[in-house]
């Protein structure tokens, strides 16, 4: 069994989404457990109707919420009876295999350093969500997590982003490329020039540069760049998304010609949809932390918090953590 704990008043539509979304993971994979942190008031309700996995659903009275009005770091260490602390400690204490929150990512990423500790080696944890490029999907490392880098971070936002391929895609030999604003070795800011040679020496697949409109071109699986620069890049991406179908479905509603080809390509669309859709791979683990930890959007619906779990429930199966730190371990050896 893998046992993982779900911050049941994390995000936008919680405690409804979140325990819905538990409830399709545990319908989904026999061998799951799954522990809701939060007010026992709020929860216990919305479980009349899931006696089929109600054996395989624990209770943790954390009567605190952390919200995002809340200052990080402050709410961790005064919020101890809430979900996002009791979750991490539970991970800690190897009572819970993993941890997924929808809510405060400030809070979970102060969780996961100060109450689960770094891996030995890592200087900076970091949020690597798989995003789509059409082909597949490629993971974004930092997209948020750091917001400020030494250029000695993105080499090992590299090593944590390939061994997460490696280990939960079953990715080969993952090709890691570094942001930046042009293909040529001597373009950049001075962070991204500092960081390429270090890159250069990686025990990764480096293959350089990735320019803006190329990240999305499958020139590589994994793709570093400091935090600021990620979350723009993961915010721009959700934005052009919205947009790009926004657009489309107007335009098909125009005039009675663009409606009768929309309900002819109703099934592409969808399939388009599902495709650029990246819930449907789970949130973004937090990489460089002692423990399995998930960080699902907030907006979540129900179906992406069971692609949360799972995606918890399949890190800790692969044995990720152990894998992550093998390689540190090997790029500090060679460094």
């Amino acid at each position: 069994m893998i046992h993982i704990y779900l911050d049941a008043m994390g995000g936008d539509d919680a405690p409804n989404c979140t325990i819905q979304g538990a409830l399709e993971a545990l319908r989904n994979d026999p061998e799951l457990e799954v522990t809701l942190g939060g007010p026992i008031g709020e929860i216990e309700p919305l479980l009349k109707e899931c006696d089929d996995v109600r054996s395989r659903i624990h209770l943790d009275d954390a009567p605190e919420v952390i919200t995002n009005h809340d200052a990080p770091v402050m709410a961790i260490r005064q919020k101890k009876n809430s979900a996002q602390v009791r979750g991490m400690l539970m991970l800690k204490e190897n009572a819970v295999d993993g941890f997924v929150s929808a809510g405060s990512t400030g809070a979970t990423l102060a969780g996961g350093m100060f109450r689960l500790g770094r891996i030995d080696g890592v200087e900076r944890p970091a949020l690597a969500p798989l995003l789509p490029n059409g082909k597949g999907f490629f993971c974004l490392i930092d997209c948020g997590a750091n917001v400020d880098c030494l250029p000695q971070y993105l080499p090992q936002f590299g090593v944590m982003g390939a061994a997460y391929l490696r280990c939960v895609q079953n990715m080969e030999n993952p090709r890691v490329g570094l942001v930046n604003i042009g293909a040529e070795t001597e373009k950049g800011n001075a962070l991204a020039k500092a960081a390429y040679p270090l890159m250069e020496q990686a025990p990764f697949h480096f293959i350089g540069n990735v320019e803006g409109r190329d990240i999305t071109a499958d020139v590589a699986d994994v793709v570093v760049c400091d935090g600021f620069s990620g979350n723009l890049i993961l915010k721009f991406m959700e934005g052009v998304a919205g947009t790009l179908m926004g657009i489309i479905k107007k335009e098909m509603m125009a005039d009675t010609r663009g409606k009768i080809a929309g309900l002819i390509a109703k099934p592409a669309f969808r399939r388009v949809k599902k495709t650029m859709d990246y819930t449907e791979v789970g949130g973004a683990p937090l990489l460089g932390v002692k423990g399995v930890v998930v960080k699902a959007h907030g907006s979540s619906n129900a179906h992406a918090i069971a692609c949360a779990i799972r995606q918890a429930a399949l890190m800790k199966r692969r044995g990720l953590v152990d894998a992550i730190e093998k390689e540190i371990t090997k790029q500090l050896k060679e460094d």
